[in-house]
C-alpha cells in the first residue's frame, strides 16, 4: 500500500488580531496601510484575524475582506461575533469564524500540560550585540540579551524577553500564545514590542518610558508597561 499523500497534525500558530470600529472599507485599508509602513516588517504580508466585535449587521463583509486584501494582508479568520445573523453574513462571504475563548482554553490546556518540561529548558542567552538584519528566536523558553539590539533586529521568544542594553529593534514575547509573558528592558527605545500577538510600535509607547528601564505585560489582553525597579 502506497504511503497517503497529506499528515493531520494539530499546532498553534501565533496571529495578531486587528479590532475594527469602522465599517467603512477605504478608511479601514488607509488605517492599515499606515500601520504596516510604521512596521512592514513585522505586518506586511502577515495572516491576522479580523475582530468584529463593534461592529454592525449591514457591513459588506467582503468589501471588509478586500480592504484588508489591498493593504496586503491575509485573513485567516474572523472572531468576537456573537450574533446569529451576523454569523451567517460572515459565513456567505467565505470567511472562517473562529472562537477566540475555545482557542484561548486550549491554549491554556496545553501550556499546563507542558509546564514539567517546559520547565527544565535553559534559558537562550545572547552575549553579543544583535545587529540589523539578525533574528533572534528562543523556542519554548526565556530569552536574556546581555548586550545592545540595533534597529532591524528582532527578538522572539516563546517565553519572557530580558534586555540589558540599549533595545533599537524589535522585541516579541510569548509568541506561542503565553500571555503570562512579561518584557524587561534597562533602555527601551524600540521599533516594537509584543506580547502573544498584542503589539505597541514606538509612537505608541508612553514618551515618559523610552530610553529609560521598563517592564511590559498584558493585563486583561491588553499592554500595560510600568517602571522596571
Amino acid at each position: 500500500m502506497s504511503q497517503t499523500p497529506i499528515e493531520l497534525k494539530g499546532s498553534s500558530f501565533t496571529l495578531s488580531v486587528i479590532h475594527v470600529h469602522d465599517a467603512k472599507p477605504e478608511d479601514i485599508r488607509q488605517a492599515l496601510q499606515e500601520k504596516i509602513e510604521q512596521a512592514p516588517t513585522f505586518l506586511k504580508d502577515a495572516p491576522v484575524v479580523i475582530n468584529v466585535a463593534t461592529l454592525t449587521r449591514d457591513t459588506d463583509w467582503e468589501q471588509l475582506r478586500q480592504a484588508f486584501v489591498a493593504a496586503g494582508l491575509h485573513v485567516v479568520g474572523v472572531s468576537g461575533c456573537k450574533d446569529d445573523l451576523l454569523k451567517q453574513a460572515i459565513v456567505r462571504s467565505g470567511m472562517p469564524l473562529l472562537n477566540e475563548g475555545k482557542m484561548q482554553k486550549r491554549a491554556a490546556t496545553s501550556v499546563g500540560a507542558s509546564a514539567v518540561s517546559t520547565a527544565t529548558q535553559k534559558t537562550k542567552r545572547v552575549d553579543t550585540p544583535v545587529r540589523s538584519g539578525q533574528q533572534i528566536y528562543a523556542r519554548d523558553c526565556d530569552l536574556i540579551v546581555t548586550s545592545s539590539v540595533s534597529a532591524g533586529a528582532e527578538l522572539i521568544a516563546d517565553g519572557n524577553i530580558h534586555i540589558y542594553g540599549m533595545m533599537r529593534g524589535r522585541a516579541l514575547a510569548g509568541a506561542s500564545g503565553d500571555g503570562q509573558c512579561q518584557i524587561f528592558c534597562t533602555h527601551l527605545s524600540p521599533e516594537l514590542v509584543s506580547i502573544a500577538g498584542q503589539y505597541w510600535l514606538s509612537d505608541q509607547i508612553p514618551p515618559e518610558f523610552l530610553g529609560k528601564a521598563a517592564r511590559l505585560s498584558l493585563k486583561d489582553s491588553t499592554l500595560t508597561i510600568q517602571p522596571l525597579n
